[in-house]
């Protein structure tokens, strides 16, 4: 897995190089790739190699894929639809339990917002929903939930700042199962540069509200750089980040490396 990590480090430094178009086209992409809610569709791969995870502090890989699709509601509302498919590598955290390799639950957000070209600020609202798709109990609980989640975002000149938040109850399932109240935050600061380059910090911040008392919270600080490149007509944005968690449970990961390839189709 440590050849993986050195792999994804190495293809970002050579597509640095890649042929790019017009640079003021790159720049307008690479912000509404920083907008959730932006009128893009996009297929984001988010590799996420998590350090020091369980006792013998070992590597855990979460893919996540995570395609996004806007769809026109009349001539005033979009809704963006987004999903998170996460594909896992989980280390032996304990004797006898093996390495293994699955998928985890299936999270769907469907955020209504505004058609709102031309200005700086746009929000989204909308449900939130958890299909117990996990392959194993490692990788997520067997339990149905829902809940609420809200996006803003504040583009102005070379900055893009906003943040999202979710939480979501599990509502169906089996009753064996543990229960589910978890909630998910994200901030997000950009500055643009010339090219389509740009400095992002996004940690996604989590608290299990089921855990055990010092164990609820997962506070990641750090942040990265990435480019929009283009191979052919196709453009694709690419940043490489690293964080700290300040704040982990017992057994959670010390640092995250995160690199991700986004695939857009502008309209």
């Amino acid at each position: 897995m440590r050849r993986v990590a050195v792999v994804s480090i190495v293809c970002l430094i050579l597509f640095a190089g890649g042929p790019t178009l017009a640079q003021q086209d790159d720049t307008e992409l690479a912000k509404k790739t920083q907008n959730p809610i932006a009128n893009l569709i996009s297929l984001p791969l988010q590799n996420n190699f998590n350090f020091g995870v369980g006792p013998e502090d070992d590597l855990q890989y979460v893919l996540n894929i995570q395609p996004v699709i806007p769809v026109g509601l009349g001539e005033k509302f979009m809704l963006i639809n987004r999903a998170i498919l996460p594909v896992m590598y989980q280390p032996e955290l304990a004797p006898g339990l093996g390495q293994e390799w699955g998928l985890g639950n299936l999270t769907y957000q469907g955020y209504f917002s505004p058609k709102s070209e031309g200005s700086s600020i746009t929000w989204g609202i909308g449900p939130v929903l958890t299909f117990p798709t996990n392959t194993d109990d490692a990788f997520g609980s067997d339990k149905w939930a829902a809940g609420p989640g809200a996006v803003i975002v504040w583009m102005m000149d070379r900055w893009g700042i906003g943040g999202l938040v979710n939480n979501v109850w599990d509502y169906a399932g089996p009753k064996s199962a543990p229960d589910v109240n978890f909630m998910t935050a994200q901030y997000f600061l950009n500055y643009n540069f010339p090219a389509g380059f740009y400095f992002t910090s996004a940690p996604i911040i989590t608290a299990d509200w089921e855990a055990e008392s010092g164990d609820t919270w997962t506070l990641p600080l750090g942040g990265g750089f990435g480019k929009v490149f283009r191979f052919g007509k196709l453009p694709i944005n690419m940043s490489l980040q690293g964080y700290w968690n300040a704040v982990r449970p017992e057994g959670g990961a010390n640092w995250q490396m995160r690199f991700q390839a986004q695939f857009l189709f502008p309209k």
